[in-house]
């Protein structure tokens, strides 16, 4: 590779945030491997804030997240490359905002790994909306959005589940 086309700080960072570091290196399944950091890390930087924080967080990743999927597509050479993980991340918490509001209860870890499964279920399956949005939203925006339905359609499900059960 010559010095012209060598990747800056700045895209190496990008491709760092985008894969969330060593995460979206995993060698198998690094999409799973990204959603459970998210649930791992959710109790103690996610779970805590208030319903505007957890919105704000979401705003944060959704651009931060966009900007580095996209920078991570043209570095990388491919569409949607399995080690971007951030998408998983936004996904993950976007399932998980509307829950726990009033704090730490007995169920919540089960309710998390329900929603961490719902979440995986959608993201996999990527039944409509979200597979319109996977294959007719180019770029960093398009890596990140079908994620986030799969997070919207999660905690749908999840509500549904619960108020049914």
């Amino acid at each position: 590779m010559d010095k012209q086309n060598a990747p800056t700080l700045s895209d190496r960072l990008l491709v760092f945030v985008a894969t969330l570091g060593p995460i979206g290196r995993m060698p198998k399944a690094p999409g799973t491997w990204g959603s459970a950091a998210a649930l791992a890390a959710a109790p103690w930087c996610f779970v805590p804030l208030p319903l505007p924080a957890r919105l704000g967080v979401l705003a944060a990743v959704l651009l931060a997240g966009t900007w580095a999927a996209g920078r991570a597509e043209k570095i990388l050479g491919r569409k949607d490359p399995g080690c971007v993980v951030v998408d998983e991340l936004l996904g993950q918490w976007t399932a998980f905002a509307p829950f726990f509001l009033s704090g730490w209860t007995q169920n919540m870890p089960l309710d998390l790994l329900e929603l961490f499964l719902l979440f995986r279920f959608f993201d996999i399956l990527k039944p409509w909306p979200i597979r319109a949005l996977d294959r007719g939203v180019p770029g960093g925006l398009g890596i990140m959005l079908d994620d986030l339905a799969a997070g919207l359609c999660a905690a749908a499900a999840f509500a549904l589940l619960h108020l049914f059960i």
